[in-house]
């Protein structure tokens, strides 16, 4: 379970100074040096850290600015789950979170008492990964950095103007006021937007009804496994082990039921809600984090504005259930920077950028769903609602396809984007991990960041500009039985594919597929 920023936290300064242009017209503010090629991004977390490391594969100039002088050291997200895992395998930078996280091979729905099994899923990585996010963002911004992003640490986005050529973003900095020209903008800044608000794009919901806590405390009795939880009608909690000897407990109870904030949490008030629930405090002492959350729930209505474009939190707030936030926003990111690096770049038209509303508008609204559905769940404390957890709960242990259908939603394995224009039934999907000829396989052949095209023919078509990975025949994937090529998307979904038997004619389709698609790069092996 992930925990957004509160609602009354310190943040909230960043949603209202100078929104508007005040700076842009102060006579006294220093002017950055204007780049019609660079994308600024405010905002420097999760999402924002690989926004710009993918831009950055692309050559675009990228800079990120972010208020915050320090990481925050509170870690809001603890999961990482099984399609940003392959996203991060797909850019070869997979393996360090993999070393340190922990892996657990299910993931929960509502606080379901039975899980769901994530061994069962299509994926190289069957399971969530319990990982920090202070150390998830650690990893992001080395890795931005190395690949030459530009991080500015306490730069705050103050307010921006966009024209045709490009947009002037306000900032303070450590040094003062100044001005940064950019081509595009992109808010990766939370809930709280400035550029959001700046843009004037609207961020429609509902706001909280009840509010969740959460504790990272010591427990000298801790209980055993990967993951404790328990429910009843006093409400549920969850408790799961972190780095350095703590646990993190979270959970619901009538008490906290409410649109106004309960208030600070303290550490009595937690040991007597865990108590109450799970029989036991588990001898917890020692916090280093308190907190509350609430279920205010709000998406972008659109996620562009000419210039401005949104990502993650800034485009969609919700509940913690799942742990989702931090992985939709990283997958925000990743549609998003191929598509805004070649728009950039002047290959691809300016429409491609209306594609990310387009295909994410509705992965996020699909998430807003997921979440109050899962909500609803925790906070049934009535005889019924605790039937009706019985039930689901049954479901999930004895009906194997309800089960992985959750859990391919969850895990964000089963977002498909819907196609242009009427074509192949696996347009749009997401393409597995498929073996390649020469002992390697398509995440690898993704780690360029550019369109790869594969043939399963064995006699493979001239293309011109671009030589392709030959590809076994897939096995036990009967959607993929009778494809003879494909041409996978840089986010590794994808693009065409055709049945075609005549290799003639399949040919002429390679051509004009690859033909559409040159000028935003094709990988060749």
């Amino acid at each position: 379970m992930e925990h957004p920023v509160p609602e009354h936290t310190a943040t909230d300064h960043i949603a209202t100074d100078h929104l508007a242009t005040d700076h842009l017209a102060t006579a006294h503010i220093a002017t950055d040096h204007l780049a019609t090629d660079r994308v600024v991004i405010a905002g420097g977390g999760p999402t924002g850290l690989w926004l710009a490391a993918e831009l950055r594969l692309a050559g675009t100039p990228v800079t990120v600015l972010e208020t915050r002088h320090e990481r925050d050291p509170h870690s809001k997200a603890l999961t990482l789950h099984p399609r940003t895992l392959e996203v991060l395998a797909f850019r070869g930078v997979a393996e360090p979170f993999l070393a340190e996280g922990r892996r657990i091979p299910s993931g929960h729905f509502g606080g379901l008492d039975d899980r769901m099994d994530f061994a069962v899923l299509d994926t190289p990585y069957p399971f969530t990964l319990a990982l920090p996010q202070a150390r998830t963002e650690e990893l992001l911004e080395a890795h931005a950095v190395a690949a030459g992003a530009d991080l500015r640490r306490g730069h705050r986005v103050t307010g921006l103007t966009q024209d045709e050529d490009g947009v002037s973003v306000g900032v303070t900095g450590p040094d003062g006021p100044y001005t940064l020209r950019a081509a595009y903008v992109v808010g990766c800044d939370g809930t709280r937007s400035t550029v959001r608000e700046a843009a004037g794009i609207a961020f429609p919901g509902t706001d909280a009804t009840t509010w969740g806590w959460l504790g990272d405390v010591v427990l000298d009795d801790p209980p055993e496994g990967a993951v404790y939880a328990a429910s009843g009608p006093a409400g549920g909690v969850m408790a799961v082990p972190m780095p350095g000897g703590l646990h993190r407990i979270v959970g619901g109870d009538p008490d906290s039921n409410g649109p106004d904030h309960p208030g600070e949490l303290t550490l009595d008030a937690l040991r007597a809600k865990v108590t109450r629930i799970a029989g036991t405090d588990f001898g917890m002492r020692d916090p280093s984090w308190l907190s509350r959350f609430g279920n205010a729930t709000r998406q972008a209505a659109a996620y562009r504005r000419g210039r401005v474009l949104l990502a993650g939190d800034a485009a969609h707030m919700h509940y913690p259930a799942g742990g989702v936030g931090l992985n939709v926003g990283v997958q925000d990111a990743t549609n998003l920077g191929w598509k805004l690096a070649a728009t950039v770049a002047g290959t691809a038209p300016d429409a491609l950028l209306d594609s990310y509303h387009t295909e994410r508008h509705p992965v996020g609204a699909d998430l807003l769903l997921s979440t109050r559905a899962q909500t609803a769940l925790m906070n049934a404390q009535s005889p019924e609602g605790q039937d009706l957890r019985t039930l689901l709960s049954q479901l999930v242990a004895t009906v194997p396809a309800f089960s992985r259908s959750l859990a391919e939603r969850l895990s964000a394995l089963a977002v498909t984007y819907p196609p242009t224009a009427p074509g192949h039934p696996l347009t749009g999907h997401r393409a597995p991990n498929l073996e390649l000829a020469g002992s390697t396989d398509l995440f690898t052949a993704l780690r360029p960041g550019r369109y790869v095209l594969l043939d399963f023919t064995g006699t493979p078509a001239p293309a011109p500009g671009v030589v392709p990975h030959t590809a076994p025949r897939p096995a036990g994937r009967p959607a993929w039985s009778t494809v003879r090529a494909a041409l996978i998307r840089p986010d590794g979904h994808v693009a065409w594919a055709s049945d075609e038997q005549d290799d003639e004619v399949l040919g002429a389709e390679i051509r004009t597929a690859v033909s559409a698609t040159t000028g935003l790069g094709v990988d060749a092996p």
